[in-house]
């Protein structure tokens, strides 16, 4: 496919700069700002022994996540009511579901693991950097409870990430800013891991009808975009 003219001079297949700073809390075992492009989230992870009752007794052990836009996140402020309600627990229930497709619940013991993604300030695919940060912050607080004694290893699967893709002025994109973003004709949410295979498909047609064709094109653009992100976590693990 050609180049675009993308505002930021990106190709139809770029990710925005990608970065992930470890360990920027003091507070938390396992902290991380994550960046895509302008998008800048905070997740930070925490363990807890509070486990939910209907996993008590079962050996087992849960990750959770939460998900907030901070109220001066976007352009016009976000109260600190329940008007974003409905859409945070849709994507937090989107961020515990991909981290625990790669985390081994069965050697957590009775734990939870419970992961805040808080978005500092939102320009598109705040939910993918959240996925993609929220995993390393999770690898780091699972590091730090086998370093503490409280875990013999680390009960990680693999990696995982997210990124969006979409059909903006009828040119496939990959990761999409906010202004591309809601001029998208179709619109995907893509989380997967280092092996290649598809956790969750999150997306609709909300300008026009996509065929099978070109769903696959899109999740093989999403696939390579996730591949490129995880490449980068695994550059942030070498540099404790």
């Amino acid at each position: 496919m050609p180049q675009t003219n993308r505002k930021d001079g990106r190709p139809y297949d770029a990710l925005r700069p990608v970065s992930f700073t470890r360990h920027y809390l003091k507070t938390a075992p396992g902290s991380v700002l994550v960046r895509f492009g302008d998008t800048v989230v905070l997740c930070a992870a925490t363990l807890s022994d509070r486990m939910p009752a209907w996993l008590k007794g079962s050996g087992q052990g849960w990750v959770t996540a939460e998900y907030a836009m901070l109220p001066a996140s976007t352009a016009e402020r976000i109260g600190r009511d329940n008007s974003q309600k409905g859409r945070a627990q849709e994507i937090s229930r989107m961020i515990g579901r991909a981290l625990r497709a790669v985390t081994k619940l069965e050697d957590l013991g009775e734990c939870v693991v419970t992961v805040d993604c808080d978005v500092l300030q939102a320009d598109g695919g705040t939910r993918t950097a959240a996925i993609s940060g929220g995993w390393l912050a999770l690898h780091d607080a699972l590091e730090d409870a086998v370093a503490r004694g409280f875990l013999q290893n680390i009960p990680l699967t693999g990696h995982c990430a997210a990124v969006s893709v979409g059909l903006v002025n009828d040119f496939l994109m990959l990761d999409l800013d906010y202004k591309e973003d809601s001029q998208a004709a179709v619109d995907l949410n893509v989380c997967g891991n280092d092996q290649g295979a598809l956790i969750e498909v999150q997306g609709c047609a909300e300008g026009r009808l996509f065929s099978r064709q070109g769903l696959n094109s899109m999740l093989d653009l999403a696939l390579d975009g996730i591949r490129k992100i995880i490449t980068a976590q695994k550059e942030a693990l070498r540099h404790d």
